[in-house]
């Protein structure tokens, strides 16, 4: 696996881009920043995010490279995170041209065993469709844990891959994702895919190795294709 820099920055005031930086923005090659920048061999950096609405707008003009949206340890709270993103879209687009910052989330549901992520891979795609752009696992211990995590982030159509399971994502999921991030559901199901198991995807998805049992199996569980990072 392609190995890659990240560094944590700490939280800064967010910035508001002008209305002329967002009429001279360059056009964006993907919708989500973060991949486009590992895409080409750059690190990513990122900030914490959390709340509703108003937050999103605080945040449209984030210096960071992505938004870390808390819900492992904060309220597992799906309606306030649409409105995160809908914030974000409604003060945006970025400075880089983007409709959002690229927005990755963290669950209650972790990557210990392969029963618990079967009985929870529900709270994924809850998440997911949202609008946000990716989930980072944490304790992810467990190999056969992390591929249905990432086949739980692929619709039932998607390119079958060898030694994953069939995507679990289903028809009608995609309205209001689609919304958020600006393009048609048709177009949604095609790039709601994890990068780089899929060179056009937009989700990301990445994975926590913090405890002594992830650790012992770190090459086994970022092996598992379809997870873009690790941290």
């Amino acid at each position: 696996m392609k190995r890659s820099t990240f560094l944590t920055s700490l939280a800064a005031e967010p910035l508001v881009a002008s209305p002329l930086a967002a009429q001279t923005a360059p056009k964006p090659k993907r919708i989500n920043r973060a991949i486009e920048l590992l895409a080409s061999g750059q690190p990513i950096y990122y900030t914490g995010g959390h709340g509703g609405y108003e937050e999103g707008k605080k945040m449209a003009g984030t210096w960071a490279d992505y938004i870390n949206y808390e819900m492992e340890h904060g309220p597992l709270d799906f309606t306030a995170l649409r409105g995160f993103m809908k914030g974000l879209v409604d003060a945006g687009p970025t400075r880089s041209g983007h409709r959002t910052p690229t927005v990755i989330a963290t669950l209650p549901v972790l990557g210990v065993s392969a029963a618990h992520m079967h009985a929870n891979f529900w709270v994924v795609q809850q998440a997911l469709l949202t609008g946000i752009h990716g989930i980072l696992l944490c304790h992810a211990r467990d190999p056969e844990a992390i591929k249905i995590f990432v086949s739980s982030a692929r619709y039932v159509n998607s390119k079958a891959h060898p030694g994953l399971p069939e995507g679990m994502l289903g028809n009608g999921s995609q309205g209001y994702a689609s919304s958020i991030w600006g393009i048609t559901p048709a177009e949604y199901m095609k790039k709601a895919d994890p990068w780089p198991l899929n060179p056009e995807g937009e989700f990301l998805l990445g994975l926590k190795v913090e405890d002594k049992y992830a650790l012992a199996n770190a090459e086994k569980v970022t092996s598992v294709p379809g997870i873009g990072f690790a941290e």
